[in-house]
């Protein structure tokens, strides 16, 4: 066998890039991990974390109007945009510093820099006048925001990843995009007090999700005084004296002061070597791996947002377990993407698991069961608000499983994480049923549902 610097070099220190280092070097192999950036990746540094820090500091400015309601008086609540940034940072600093502890604990080399593939073996560090080999190497280097280029103006918008770091709060953005990440930072400036607008070209938010629950978001989101466009996108922006003038495709002309596209994202690949070490990509620009991870090139592995499978920080984990139990355990396994679940910190938010009532009506051979309701929570009884919650459960008609939980309301996401257990065991809805409520709770309509919703009305 060759002499190698090290038995696994890994490219890109995101959680699946972290987890798969230190679960290998904890084995007693020789691993380095490079980052270019930050300890941490995407999620720590520059998405979920951070993000749901501005969920919920922006959703203070609505607990203060319920609770109004409750009897409460307040003077007036003042926000501190730079100081919430400060507290912010620090606080991200701190979680990367623990990622890069752990690395070090492990026994892992971690490399500071840009790591690119010169072979099937050797690894290039982009300025440090280094270049190191590895018997087996793993590509964890996640994804970066899209926008379209092209566009006249483009130059002057910006994406999720500076909307984290703007050095003022702006009295006035647009935000280009339907998907969960336009709609979470709608809601972000919108809580803030920032006059927001969110344009998407699309005929409803979320592609992907269940109609029920698009329908419902996009229109308690404007209750949260979003203005939501859609059907149309840019046409170009036009930067002028007072602000940002967006020029749209129907004619209308939109003034503000920050512009942010949150149009997609896409594997981080480029220029990474990919061609010369024998990699190749599928037909969206994602490494193609088999099902254990593996790419086209025998040696060399890929995990998390860079193949484009599931974008999500919990799966790139459950990625690298497996990577390591094939590759160093001799335990082959993948992960089972069925029935995971997943939260949008919209607001309200958003938890769903398993199909949409569309996707089960195509799976399920004799039919679906679909129950729902919508309700104004206690939480909102005092205060006038006409806000409501929506649950959703899809039935195999056949089986009676529980095959898909859709819920938008307060604290679905904590909600969906216990029923994505139910819908993973293939429970069925009389075991549903034989639960017995928490009461009073919103959670409880989940056990009590009883009433199936006919075809003719469902939006699915």
């Amino acid at each position: 066998m060759a002499d190698y610097d090290y038995d696994l070099f890994v490219i890109g220190a995101g959680s699946g890039g972290v987890r798969a280092a230190r679960l290998t070097a904890l084995d007693g192999k020789r691993v380095a991990v490079a980052e270019e950036f930050r300890v941490g990746g995407t999620c720590v540094i520059r998405g979920c974390v951070p993000k749901k820090f501005m969920v919920m500091a922006s959703e203070v400015s609505h607990a203060l109007q319920i609770a109004e309601g409750y009897g409460w008086s307040f003077d007036k609540a003042e926000f501190d945009w730079p100081r919430f940034l400060e507290a912010k940072d620090v606080e991200i600093a701190r979680l990367s510093g623990i990622y890069a502890a752990n690395l070090g604990k492990a026994g892992v080399e971690l490399v500071h820099g840009r790591a690119i593939l010169k072979d099937a073996h050797t690894v290039q560090i982009v300025g440090k006048d280094r270049t190191v080999t590895a018997e087996k190497i793993l590509i964890a280097t996640g994804g970066r925001p899209w926008k379209p280029e092209d566009l006249p103006g483009i130059e002057h918008a910006i994406t999720s990843e500076e909307a984290f770091h703007l050095p003022e709060l702006p009295k006035r953005i647009l935000i280009a995009g339907g998907g969960y990440i336009a709609v979470e930072f709608a809601g972000i400036f919108a809580g803030l007090g920032v006059e927001t607008t969110l344009i998407y070209r699309g005929p409803n938010i979320l592609r992907g999700f269940d109609d029920d629950v698009r329908a419902h978001l996009a229109g308690e989101i404007e209750k949260r005084g979003i203005k939501v466009i859609l059907g149309c996108q840019h046409q170009s922006i036009e930067k002028t004296e007072t602000g940002l003038v967006n020029h749209l495709e129907n004619g209308m002309k939109l003034e503000t002061d920050v512009v942010m596209f949150a149009t997609g994202r896409i594997p981080y690949v480029k220029d990474l070597g990919l061609e010369t070490a024998g990699v190749a990509l599928n037909d969206q620009g994602a490494i193609t791996v088999d099902p254990y991870s593996k790419t086209t090139a025998d040696n060399i592995w890929a995990i998390g947002d860079v193949t484009d499978r599931m974008n999500l920080t919990p799966v790139a984990i459950r990625e690298a377990v497996a990577f390591h139990q094939t590759v160093y355990r001799d335990n082959p396994q993948h992960f089972d993407y069925e029935a995971v679940a997943t939260a949008v910190f919209s607001q309200p938010p958003v938890g769903v698991v398993g199909l949409t009532e569309a996707e089960a009506r195509r799976s399920c051979a004799k039919g679906v069961d679909v129950y729902v309701t919508r309700f104004r929570p206690m939480k909102y009884a005092f205060t006038g608000s006409d806000e409501r919650v929506l649950m959703k459960l899809v039935v195999d008609a056949d089986s009676q499983r529980v095959v898909g939980v859709h819920i938008v309301g307060p604290d679905s996401p904590e909600m969906i994480q216990l029923a994505a257990i139910a819908v993973k065991a293939g429970l069925t809805k009389a075991q549903w049923d034989a639960t017995c409520a928490v009461h009073p709770t919103m959670a409880e309509e989940l056990v009590t549902l009883k009433e199936k919703q006919s075809p003719a009305t469902s939006a699915g």
